[in-house]
C-alpha cells in the first residue's frame, strides 16, 4: 500500500514538474516574442525598459505601456509612442512583424499606436482568432483593409485613425456580429458607406471622419445602441441620415447635405454635442435644440436655415457653445443665451437678427435668399399673408407701369442714339472693386477656408489702373507689346512704372451698358486670386463720352514669364524637362488651382476647358492656370460658360452630362495628368482611350510594366508607389461615367501622397553606407501628408 502512495506521489510530483518546465518554455518564449518585437519597432522609448530578463507578466502598467497576462499567457498588449513618431526604417517588414505578433496566439487586445509602422496591413492578422480589441491609428498603414479580417468574429474594437489606408469600405464590416467600435478616421477611404452598416445592432461608435465618402448614408435608424455618429469632412447627402435618438454626438459637418433638419430631433434627450456646420441645410431652425436637456455644444454655422427667434426662447443652462452664424435666420436672439455662464460662446453674425452687437443682414436678404432656395418665409397670420400679396400685386402693377413707359422711352432714345456716330473718347472712371451690391452673386460670394485666402499671398492689391498707366505700360500698345489675339480678346505684355511685368487683356465690348453694369463682374474677378491661377491684379474702364457706356474693358494679369507646362515637358530639351518630382508639384498646383475655382467663392467657376497649354510656369517652376471661365469675358463673346455651366471640353460626355459640372474639370485635369506621365502630346480621343487602357494594365502589373509606360525622360527617378499612385489617379479622373470620377480634393490628397511618398525616398536615396536605395522600396513619411497648403 505504501508503495502504491509512493509510486502516486512521484507521478503527481512529475506531471507538476513537466507543467512548471512547460510553463517556463512558454513564458519564455512568449517574452522571447516580446524582445523580438522591440527590436523590430526599432527600439522605441517606449520600450526602453525591456530586456531578455524582464518578467513582463509582471510589469507595472502605464498609459503608454502595458501587458496582461492570464494563466501565464499574454492576453492584452498595449504601446502607444510619440505622437510625432517617424516612420520605421527602410528595412522594416510589416508582414514580419504581425508574423511575430501571432506568436501570441491569446491575444485579446492589441494596441500599437504611434510606433512609426508602415506597410499594407496584412491579412495573417486574422490568425490571432481571439482578438477583441485592435488599435493600430496614427501610424502609416496604406492600402485596402484585408478580407482575411472578416473571420475576427470576436472583435468588437476596430480603430484605425490617421493611416493612409484607401480604398472602398468592404461590405463585411457589416457582418461582425459584436462589432461596436468603428472608427477609421483620416484616411482615404472613398465610395459610398455599406448598407451592412445597417446591420450593425451592437454598434455604439461609428466614426469615419477626413475621407472621400459620398452618397446618402445607409438607414441606422435600427441601431438602438448608436451613441457616436463622426461624418464630418466627407462629401455625404444631400438627405438628412435616418438615425436612431440614443445619440449622444452628431457630427456631420463639411459635407454635402441640403435638406431640412427632421422634426424628430426634438426628442434626441441624450444629445450633448450636435454639428452640422458648412452643409446647406435649408428649412426652418427647430428652435427646440436650444433646450434639449443634455445638449452643450450646438453648431448650425454656414447653412440656409431660416425661421424666426425670440426673446423668451428657453435654453439648456449646460450649454456651452452655440454657433448660428451665417444662416437665415430673423427676429431677437433668445435672452437665455446672453445670460447663464460667463465661459459660455455664442456666435450668431450675419443673420437677419434685429441686434447692434453683430455684423447682421438686413431682413429683406433673409426673405430673399429663404426664396431663392425654395424656403418661404413663415407669416404669422394668414390674413397678414393676403394683405401682403394683395399689396405686392398693387404695387407690381404700378411698377411695371412705370417700367413698360420707361422701356420705351428708352428705345426711342437708342434709335435716336444709333443715328450719330460714336466716337470712344476716353475717360477714367475709378469704381472700387469692392463696392456693395445687392446681387446674390455679391452677397454669397466669400472665401470657404482659410487656405483658400492664404492661396493668394504675394499678390498686390487688386486696384483700378487709368487708361494712361496701361497706355504707358504698352508703349501705346505698340506691336512689340502685343503677344496674341483669342476669343477671349488681345494679349499685350506690359511693364509698369515699379519695373513689374504684366499681361493686359483688352476686351471690346459688343453690347452698350454702363460701368455699373460691369462692376458685379468686377468684383468676382478681383476675388479670384490663389498662388495657382494667373490672378487679376486690376481693371480699366473706357468709356464713350456722350452716354458714359463701355467700349472697353482692360483686365491686368500678373505676367508668367516662364513658358507652358507642355513646353517644359513634352516639347522641351532633355536638360530642360521638369523633374517626375517638378512633375507632381505642378500637377498639385493645377489641382489646387481648380479647387479654389471651385469652392473659393459661390457660385463656384466650373467647367473651364483646361488644357496643358492653358498651365504656365513662373520664374520658381509654380504652375498657374492661365484661362478660366470669367463670366465677364464668356458673356462678351456670347459662349454659355463659367458659372454652374458646362463648356466645350475634352471630356465626350460633357453635354450629356451637365449635371455633374464640377468633373468636367476632373476630366481635362486627367487629359493634363496623362501627359505629364507619357511626356509627350496627345492626338486624338481614341489615342486617350487606348493610353487610359495602357495606364490600367500597368498599375495591375508589375513595376517594370509601369515604367515602360512612363516618360523616359524620368522613369529612372519615380518611386513606383508615387507612380502608381499617379496612374491611378489618372485613370480615374478619365473615367466615361462623370459621377465615378474622384472630386478634385480625392485628386489633391492622392497627388500630395504621391509627392510625399517620392521626397521621402529622394531624401534617403543614400543608404548609411552610401549606397543607393532602390526606388521600389517604400518611403519614409511624416504626417504631414493630407495637408494643404
Amino acid at each position: 500500500m505504501a508503495k502504491a502512495i509512493s509510486h502516486f506521489a512521484l507521478l503527481v510530483l512529475t506531471f507538476m514538474l513537466v507543467q512548471i518546465d512547460y510553463s517556463e518554455q512558454l513564458q519564455s518564449s512568449q517574452a522571447q516574442t516580446l524582445v523580438r518585437i522591440q527590436r523590430l519597432l526599432n527600439y522605441p522609448t517606449v520600450l526602453s525598459s525591456w530586456n531578455s530578463s524582464t518578467d513582463f507578466c509582471n510589469t507595472e502598467p502605464t498609459s503608454f505601456l502595458t501587458v496582461v497576462c492570464y494563466e501565464e499567457s499574454i492576453t492584452q498588449l498595449h504601446i502607444i509612442g510619440n505622437k510625432r513618431a517617424h516612420m520605421l526604417p527602410l528595412n522594416f517588414s510589416m508582414d514580419s512583424f504581425i508574423t511575430t505578433l501571432v506568436s501570441l496566439p491569446d491575444l485579446k487586445v492589441l494596441k500599437l499606436v504611434s510606433l512609426g509602422l508602415w506597410g499594407p496591413l496584412p491579412g495573417k492578422l486574422s490568425r490571432l482568432s481571439s482578438l477583441e480589441i485592435v488599435n493600430m491609428s496614427s501610424n502609416f498603414l496604406y492600402g485596402a483593409i484585408p478580407p482575411e479580417l472578416s473571420s475576427l468574429t470576436s472583435l468588437q474594437t476596430l480603430i484605425l485613425d490617421e493611416n493612409m489606408l484607401s480604398g472602398r469600405l468592404p461590405d463585411w464590416l457589416g457582418s461582425l456580429p459584436v462589432l461596436a467600435v468603428l472608427s477609421l478616421r483620416k484616411n482615404l477611404f472613398n465610395g459610398t458607406v455599406p448598407k451592412s452598416f445597417s446591420d450593425l445592432n451592437n454598434l455604439r461608435v461609428l466614426a469615419l471622419s477626413h475621407n472621400h465618402f459620398y452618397g446618402e448614408v445607409p438607414d441606422l435608424s435600427g441601431l438602438t445602441y448608436l451613441q457616436e455618429l463622426d461624418l464630418e469632412y466627407n462629401a455625404l447627402g444631400p438627405q438628412f441620415p435616418k438615425l436612431g435618438n440614443k445619440l449622444v454626438k452628431l457630427v456631420l459637418s463639411k459635407n454635402k447635405f441640403r435638406s431640412g433638419i427632421p422634426a424628430e430631433m426634438s426628442s434626441y434627450y441624450q444629445l450633448q454635442r450636435l454639428d452640422l456646420s458648412f452643409n446647406k441645410f435649408v428649412g426652418p431652425f427647430p428652435s427646440s435644440l436650444l433646450s434639449l436637456p443634455s445638449i452643450t455644444y450646438l453648431n448650425i454655422s454656414e447653412n440656409k436655415l431660416t425661421g424666426m427667434l425670440f426673446d423668451n426662447l428657453s435654453c439648456n443652462d449646460g450649454l456651452e457653445l452655440v454657433d448660428l452664424s451665417s444662416n437665415l435666420l430673423s427676429g431677437h436672439l433668445p435672452n437665455c443665451l446672453l445670460s447663464g455662464s460667463k465661459n459660455r460662446v455664442v456666435l450668431y453674425s450675419r443673420n437677419c437678427l434685429t441686434t447692434a452687437n453683430e455684423n447682421q443682414h438686413p431682413s429683406s436678404f433673409c426673405q430673399n435668399e429663404a426664396l431663392a432656395v425654395g424656403i418661404l418665409p413663415q407669416r404669422k397670420k394668414s390674413k397678414q399673408a393676403s394683405k401682403a400679396v394683395l399689396v405686392s400685386a398693387i404695387f407690381g402693377g404700378i411698377v411695371g407701369g412705370i417700367l413698360l413707359a420707361g422701356l420705351v422711352f428708352l428705345l426711342a432714345r437708342r434709335i435716336n442714339a444709333k443715328k450719330t456716330i460714336k466716337r470712344p473718347q476716353t475717360r477714367l472712371i475709378e469704381e472700387n472693386a469692392s463696392t456693395g451690391y445687392t446681387s446674390k452673386l455679391l452677397s454669397d460670394a466669400r472665401y470657404i477656408s482659410q487656405t483658400m485666402k492664404l492661396g493668394a499671398l504675394g499678390l498686390p492689391a487688386y486696384r483700378t489702373f487709368s487708361l494712361e498707366e496701361v497706355e504707358e505700360a504698352t508703349n501705346n500698345f505698340d506691336t512689340s507689346a502685343f503677344m496674341g489675339e483669342g476669343s477671349q480678346g488681345q494679349m499685350y505684355r506690359g511693364r509698369l512704372k515699379d519695373g513689374s511685368f504684366v499681361a493686359i487683356r483688352c476686351l471690346k465690348m459688343k453690347k452698350s451698358h454702363s460701368t455699373r453694369n460691369f462692376m458685379h463682374h468686377i468684383e468676382l474677378i478681383s476675388k479670384l486670386r490663389h498662388r495657382h491661377l494667373v490672378s487679376a491684379l486690376g481693371h480699366c474702364f473706357e468709356c464713350y463720352l456722350d452716354d458714359s457706356s463701355v467700349s472697353r474693358i482692360f483686365l491686368i494679369f500678373e505676367y508668367v514669364p516662364n513658358g507652358t507646362l507642355r513646353n517644359r515637358i513634352s516639347e522641351g530639351r532633355a536638360r530642360r524637362s521638369l523633374t517626375w518630382t517638378q512633375r507632381i508639384a505642378a500637377a498639385i498646383g493645377v489641382a489646387k488651382g481648380i479647387q479654389f475655382l471651385h469652392t473659393g467663392i459661390v457660385p463656384g467657376v466650373y467647367s473651364n476647358n483646361l488644357k496643358i497649354t492653358d498651365i504656365l510656369l513662373d520664374q520658381n517652376l509654380v504652375a498657374k492656370i492661365s484661362s478660366y471661365s470669367l463670366p465677364l469675358l464668356t458673356e462678351n463673346t456670347g459662349k454659355q460658360v463659367g458659372h454652374g455651366t458646362a463648356s466645350r471640353s475634352g471630356d465626350p460626355t460633357t453635354n450629356a452630362r451637365v449635371q455633374h459640372v464640377d468633373k468636367v474639370d476632373v476630366y481635362d485635369f486627367g487629359l493634363i495628368l496623362l501627359e505629364i506621365i507619357l511626356g509627350r502630346p496627345l492626338n486624338s480621343k481614341n489615342e486617350v482611350d487606348t493610353l487610359k487602357d495602357q495606364l490600367q494594365t500597368g498599375i495591375a502589373a508589375d513595376r517594370v510594366a509601369r515604367l515602360s509606360v512612363v516618360d523616359p525622360a524620368v522613369n529612372k527617378s519615380c518611386l513606383d508607389q508615387s507612380l502608381k499612385t499617379m496612374m491611378e489617379i489618372c485613370v480615374r479622373c478619365l473615367h466615361m461615367n462623370p459621377a465615378e470620377r474622384p472630386s478634385v480634393e480625392d485628386v489633391l490628397w492622392n497627388l500630395q501622397f504621391a509627392a510625399q511618398v517620392q521626397d521621402a525616398w529622394h531624401s534617403q536615396s543614400q543608404s548609411s553606407d552610401g549606397s543607393p536605395i532602390s526606388p521600389s522600396k517604400p518611403p519614409r513619411l511624416n504626417h504631414g501628408h493630407r495637408s494643404q497648403k
